[in-house]
């Protein structure tokens, strides 16, 4: 599955990095894509492997803002 996630609080190459590798360390998480202009992250995933809820929580621990 591929899905665009509207995140909040992203600002610089720092943010950009953080949520890539964090996302790319997640089973099951194929591709990572940040766009910090636009506040999204475009994720691929395997949806049989790990859940969107999954991936957001992951986000947000990081500390940035998921507009679900």
């Amino acid at each position: 599955m591929e899905v665009v996630i509207n995140v909040q609080g992203m600002s610089c190459k720092h943010c950009e990095k953080a949520v890539t590798a964090a996302l790319r360390q997640l089973t099951g998480v194929k591709n990572v894509e940040v766009n910090i202009a636009e506040g999204e992250v475009d994720v691929n995933y395997d949806n049989d492997t790990v859940s969107l809820d999954h991936i957001c929580d992951e986000i947000e621990a990081l500390g940035y803002d998921v507009v679900r």
